[in-house]
C-alpha cells in the first residue's frame, strides 16, 4: 500500500463521516426543531471531529486522545438538549407558538 492509496482511503472515510454527520444533524434539526445556534454548534463539532488538528492528538496519545472528541460531542449534545428542552417548556407555557412544519 503506497501513500496515494492511503490518502484516497482517508478521504473516503472522512467524506463518509461528514455525510453521516450531516444526515444526523439534518434529522435532529427536523425532528426536534433545533434553533440556529444549536445547528451551528453541531456543525462546529462535526468540523472539529473531521479535522486532524486536536487538543489531545490520537497519534501521540493513542486511545486517550479520543477524550477531547468525546468531550466535544458530549458538550454539544448537552447544549442542544437544553435548547430543545427550553423551547418545549416555552411552548407548553404558551409563551411561544409551536413551529409549523412544511405541508
Amino acid at each position: 500500500m503506497d501513500l496515494g492509496d492511503f490518502l484516497v482511503g482517508l478521504v473516503v472515510v472522512l467524506g463518509a463521516l461528514v455525510v453521516l454527520g450531516a444526515a444526523v444533524i439534518g434529522l435532529v434539526m427536523w425532528r426536534y426543531q433545533v434553533p440556529l445556534r444549536g445547528v451551528v454548534a453541531m456543525i462546529a463539532a462535526l468540523a472539529y471531529l473531521a479535522t486532524p488538528v486536536d487538543v489531545l492528538p490520537e497519534v501521540v496519545l493513542g486511545p486517550l486522545g479520543l477524550v477531547d472528541d468525546a468531550g466535544v460531542i458530549t458538550g454539544v449534545a448537552f447544549f442542544v438538549w437544553k435548547l430543545v428542552r427550553a423551547r418545549r417548556i416555552l411552548q407548553d407555557a404558551g409563551v411561544r407558538r409551536p413551529a409549523r412544519r412544511g405541508r
